[in-house]
């Protein structure tokens, strides 16, 4: 894996439209469409902290994580319950930020966090393995652009209590997705709108 810098393909990224592309995302399929039933509690209470990373390489965007997990690790869950690392500048290919994950945990290892947070991951070219490119299962991890979601184990927990078939969503999520087909996905509008992401998602659609 390389953690070398991005290609000169990748643009800087207007945060507003960044983060205006991620909570429509957010709103249209992950909510919209019950992909997460416990997502909706923490956005309508604003306790999301969205973060748009200037990082064009691995090692920027780990150091922008570490600073994160902290925060995250010292705030109350009721001032800020999750955190989103959104990165429109890094790791256009979702097989180098999947091999960046593996960072990712060692990190939450270092920082001696495991157990209290963990990192989700999703990015615009997800592709479950054994599944084809365009296989529309894959959307379910497909965001407008690469993005960290910092959780609390201890929410976590919480929701899954609350929601006593939590097994079930991952099935669930993938009927639905194969009901409304890549061209109904396709119909949310959900991609990215800065160079990056945009590229990212319209390849998608290819």
């Amino acid at each position: 894996m390389s953690l070398s810098a991005s290609p000169p393909e990748f643009l800087p990224a207007d945060p507003d439209t960044v983060v205006h592309d991620t909570i429509r995302w957010l709103e249209r399929a992950v909510i919209g469409l019950n992909l997460c039933p416990f997502a909706k509690g923490v956005h309508t209470k604003g306790q999301i902290h969205y973060v748009v990373s200037k990082a064009t390489d691995g090692r920027e965007l780990l150091q922008e994580l570490e600073r994160e997990l902290e925060a995250l690790a010292e705030i109350s869950p009721e001032k800020r319950d999750t955190t989103l690392l959104i990165a429109p500048g890094c790791f256009e290919s979702f097989l180098d930020f999947n091999d960046f994950l593996e960072l990712v945990d060692r990190l939450i290892d270092e920082l001696d966090l495991g157990g209290t947070l963990q990192v989700a991951s999703f990015h615009p070219q997800f592709q479950f393995e054994g599944t084809a490119v365009d296989d529309v299962t894959n959307c379910t991890n497909r965001a407008p652009y690469p993005t960290l979601h910092l959780l609390r184990e201890d929410s976590i927990d919480q929701a899954v209590q609350a929601f006593p078939e939590a097994e079930t969503i991952y099935e669930r999520n993938m009927q639905v997705l194969q009901e409304m087909g890549m061209e109904g996905w396709q119909a949310l509008d959900v991609g990215g709108r800065c160079p990056a992401g945009h590229a990212a998602f319209a390849r998608d659609k290819t």
